[in-house]
């Protein structure tokens, strides 16, 4: 390490001890690091193949307002969605709040009365449950008369197949999986396992729908969901799709029929794709799906740096430094409430933004604990930027993902064990 930048962590209040420590941890990874280039080339190749064959020109960057006929970068945008996703049509827009909103539009565009929705990954991340009915919330799915059924993963994280055949009825209608772990300890689903899940309900009922929430997951491995059966992916432009750089929006990804059902409920009956003002997100949408694969790749390496680093430490974390990975969440057991603070505080520190600020647990809506959160972004809320939350509750997971760089998701890792060497929550190994 040249003297330069031994001297800014030193400035960056990274003791000499944590960074060899860390630098250690970094020796055993090179492999896997220049795996994660290979995908990402590989990833970047398609969705530049997508760019080209939609003919994206500096005519599709600009926005427009009011109704939004006639939109030709909004309409250019979904063409390279599909593209790179190989679906018929794709639902790309600001107007689409968050991700949970997507999970909702496409849900609800789809589903009639008397439909179950069926879970085949066991509980929905948290701020589903309201949407689907499981626990009440005005203008949820049950209200208006979705049935919803569970099968649970098994203990490996494995899908239960019999258990699926058994809930599967008349009435299912259409089948979510949740891709990413979200607030609980099993692993997260590769493109492999939810292809042979999805070819086992196509079996049972080629009619059955099969939705994939994708949040954290694009561009992780060379395939998506969408490749392998899915009728519908869903995602956030402010996780992975949007590289940083989308201020807002969401997509939808899938069959035309599909797609358009979602349109539907996301404007209005009779108006569907139709409507929907870009205002001035055209250019950074094209843009930060263009970075998307790169953006992804430093996250990547991020996570998988936090996975040995803490592992190295004697914590628990999922997936370990040897596992496939396939999103950009990385889990680690710390066991105590203080722990997590301590963590998320060395995360807040090295943000780019509100770095100065000190992040605490609060009832955020959508949960049913209350939730740390250490997030410095230059887009609000986005979990692709360096970032950090647990839910206040055994057995004290932190969720550790995004970094819109290599050197700072690397300075965030460093400065969270620091926190914690600093507050006597964490002893480093003598030998390294």
């Amino acid at each position: 390490m040249r003297p330069e930048t031994l001297a800014l962590y030193h400035e960056n209040q990274i003791s000499e001890e944590v960074l060899r420590f860390g630098n250690a941890v970094l020796n055993g990874l090179h492999e896997r690091f220049r795996d994660i280039d290979e995908v990402e080339e590989i990833n970047a190749l398609k969705v530049l193949k997508a760019m080209h064959e939609a003919r994206i020109s500096e005519a599709h960057l600009s926005g427009t307002t009011g109704y939004g006929y006639n939109d030709i970068g909004r309409d250019a945008i979904e063409q390279v969605f599909a593209g790179t996703f190989h679906t018929e049509a794709a639902l790309v827009r600001p107007l689409i709040a968050c991700g949970t909103h997507a999970l909702a539009v496409a849900l609800a565009g789809n589903l009639r009365p008397g439909d179950e929705l069926l879970a085949v990954s066991g509980k929905p991340y948290d701020t589903l449950e309201e949407v689907i009915g499981i626990r009440p919330s005005r203008g949820s799915l049950r209200e208006y008369g979705v049935t919803y059924a569970q099968v649970d993963l098994l203990p490996d994280s494995r899908f239960d197949y019999e258990g699926i055949r058994a809930a599967v009825n008349e009435r299912t209608k259409l089948v979510h999986i949740q891709r990413s772990k979200g607030y609980s300890s099993r692993k997260t689903l590769g493109i492999d396992e939810i292809g042979r899940v999805i070819a086992f309900i196509k079996q049972i009922r080629p009619d059955i729908l099969v939705m994939v929430d994708n949040c954290y997951g694009e561009f992780v491995e060379t395939r998506e969901p969408s490749d392998v059966g899915a009728d519908m992916i869903v995602g956030s432009l402010i996780k992975n799709p949007g590289g940083g750089l989308a201020p807002i929006g969401g997509y939808i990804a899938g069959t035309r029929e599909c797609v358009e059902n979602a349109a539907v409920r996301l404007t209005s009956p009779g108006l569907g794709q139709e409507v929907g003002a870009s205002l001035n997100c055209n250019r950074l949408f094209l843009q930060g799906f263009f970075n998307a694969p790169t953006v992804t790749a430093a996250a990547l390496k991020g996570a998988l740096f936090a996975a040995a680093l803490y592992e190295r430490l004697g914590f628990t974390v999922i997936p370990d430094s040897r596992e496939a990975r396939y999103d950009i969440i990385q889990a680690v057991t710390l066991g105590s409430p203080e722990r997590i603070a301590a963590f998320c505080r060395g995360i807040q520190k090295a943000a780019p933004v509100d770095a100065h600020v000190t992040p605490e647990a609060w009832d955020m809506p959508g949960y049913e604990d209350p939730v740390i959160m250490a997030a410095g972004a230059f887009v609000s809320g986005a979990s692709i930027e360096l970032s950090a939350d647990a839910p206040i509750r055994e057995p004290y997971n932190v969720y550790f993902q995004g970094g819109l760089t290599w050197p700072s998701a690397k300075l965030g890792i460093l400065t969270s064990l620091q926190c914690l060497v600093d507050d006597h929550l964490v002893t480093l190994p003598g030998n390294f």
